[in-house]
């Protein structure tokens, strides 16, 4: 269980830091840009600790998906930025595959 609590600390992580790209301008913002790569390295090191009970295929599809789910998210909020309805059913179809990945996953014997 804790592993899943360092998979959220590592979506978190990532998604902050990826939503302080814009910020960064080109890594030329010196505090936006630190706190991107520390971020970012917290993800990592997140990631490093949940990969010690959940397989690889599982942490990784789920930092991934539910990354990209909340970035879309939230950049649409935070930047105005447009999600046509096409992304709308990708974003549904990437939850929908988290949700089988992690629901129906087979425990090696």
């Amino acid at each position: 269980m804790t592993s899943y609590l360092f998979l959220a600390g590592a979506i978190i992580c990532e998604v902050i830091g990826t939503l302080l790209l814009p910020y960064s301008k080109n890594f030329t913002k010196l505090y936006p840009s630190v706190f991107l790569v520390v971020f970012y390295i917290s993800a990592f090191v997140f990631l490093s600790f949940a990969v010690k009970e959940i397989p690889l295929t599982i942490v990784y599809a789920t930092w991934c998906g539910v990354g990209i789910f909340l970035v879309s998210i939230l950049s649409y909020f935070l930047f105005g930025e447009s999600v046509p309805w096409q992304g709308i059913v990708g974003l549904v179809l990437i939850v929908v595959g988290v949700t089988l990945v992690n629901g129906f996953r087979v425990e090696p014997s």
